[in-house]
């Protein structure tokens, strides 16, 4: 088994299809379908099965891919480590959509500027996510929010970060709550550390507990505040960029939490050093 199966493979993954790998691996598609057979006789398992025209991972195969990932991103942070301090390669980012809508379009330009041949992978999600991504080598660093008095090693002993904004989270209420309307709370799935926050808040206001409605976007949170069932904690920076929805709710300052650039900690890398210094200079 060397690295290059492991990226053949895990390309057919991600693209479903044998021809569209081979056009993203600049192969012919002979050699991507000799190189998957060839790991799976390695394996002793069909790694994918045939759903149509769509290579459809099989339970094995479910189960090689994370392990694949893990062994590109050690592999690539080997080369990293032993080559030269110029920024090079690929770096896997993480971010909360709050960070990436508000935070990240600045520091990711500027790093673009300085240093094009970088290849960035972006991937957004709850901080708990990231976190547990970039602990488990499918990221390399990650911006999370992560609560006052603790730091990255309280989630995984093996991360390490730095706090780079401060952020002023504001509760939003609906203009017009009624007297005695319950509300609930409008926010993303178990593991954003902003629903947390948002949770305890109810937790000592809300006589009747905490009542969630997920949601998959600012835009549908806003949404639910708006149409006056629902609260929701969300930070000034974007709360800045509904300013035109303004009128629909009301905002009062609930907390301050820090964002942290998190990686792990024996990461070595002049690229993620690169993007430290990008973000920080933004901060």
């Amino acid at each position: 088994m060397d690295v290059s199966s492991l990226e053949i493979f895990c390309a057919v993954a991600e693209e479903g299809s044998i021809t569209k790998a081979a056009q993203r691996l600049n192969r012919v598609q002979s050699n991507v379908t000799t190189r998957v057979q060839q790991l799976e006789e390695q394996l002793k398992a069909a790694l994918f099965q045939r759903e149509g025209k769509r290579m459809v991972l099989t339970p094995a195969g479910e189960r090689f891919i994370d392990y694949a990932q893990r062994l590109l991103s050690l592999a690539q942070e080997a080369i990293q480590s032993v080559s030269a301090s110029q920024p090079m390669g690929q770096l896997k980012i993480g971010s909360m959509e709050a960070t990436a809508a508000s935070r990240l379009p600045g520091p990711l330009a500027a790093f673009h500027r300085h240093w094009p041949e970088v290849a960035m992978d972006i991937a957004t999600g709850t901080s708990q996510k990231m976190l547990d991504a970039v602990a488990q080598h499918r990221l390399d660093c990650a911006l999370v929010a992560i609560p006052a008095g603790q730091t990255p090693a309280d989630f995984s002993d093996n991360l390490t970060g730095v706090p780079i904004w401060n952020e002023q989270l504001m509760l939003l209420e609906p203009q017009d709550k009624g007297e005695g309307r319950a509300l609930s709370l409008a926010a993303f799935e178990p593991g954003c550390t902003y629903r947390a926050a948002g949770e305890a808040w109810f937790r000592q206001h809300a006589a009747k507990g905490v009542r969630v409605v997920e949601a998959n976007s600012y835009h549908a949170i806003m949404a639910c505040v708006a149409a006056g069932t629902c609260a929701a904690v969300m930070p000034q920076s974007v709360l800045d960029l509904y300013r035109g929805a303004a009128h629909r709710f009301s905002a009062s300052p609930l907390v301050e939490m820090e964002t942290w650039l998190v990686w792990r900690e024996q990461y070595k890398s002049a690229a993620l050093d690169a993007f430290r210094d990008a973000c920080t200079v933004a901060a």
